[in-house]
């Protein structure tokens, strides 16, 4: 758990950049509410966060996994973002899935080459 009440908070620079690239081109942001959605923003997550371990306490499971966050969205009501967050979650485990089978064949390539010079 964390140590200091700070340390609940997303780092600035992170949500900075994600306002940034969400605002339109030349709209700028004020650095009173870049601070504002930072903390609104780390709330949202506890709060999603909090609703989804009690789903896997319910369960008597020990993992939060990406499910338990995207039904926790169900019942805390915000069913509207359960669709873009379910495509977003397989986009993420589809890139996890190519870069784990992308590194064992660059290791095997790797291998490979070993063997040869070693002829």
């Amino acid at each position: 758990m964390a140590e200091k009440l700070e340390d609940l908070n997303l780092p600035m620079a992170v949500v900075t950049r994600i306002v940034k690239e969400a605002l339109p081109d030349g709209v700028a942001i004020s650095k009173e509410a870049r601070t504002g959605l930072a903390k609104a923003a780390s709330v949202f997550v506890l709060y999603v966060t909090s609703a989804a371990t009690n789903i896997v306490k319910n369960k008597n499971k020990k993992t939060l996994t990406g499910q338990d966050v995207l039904e926790a969205m169900k019942d805390i009501e915000f069913d509207r973002f359960v669709e873009p967050l379910t495509e977003a979650l397989e986009l993420y485990k589809q890139a996890m899935s190519a870069r784990k089978s992308g590194a064992g064949k660059k290791k095997d390539d790797e291998e490979d080459t070993e063997v040869i010079e070693e002829e």
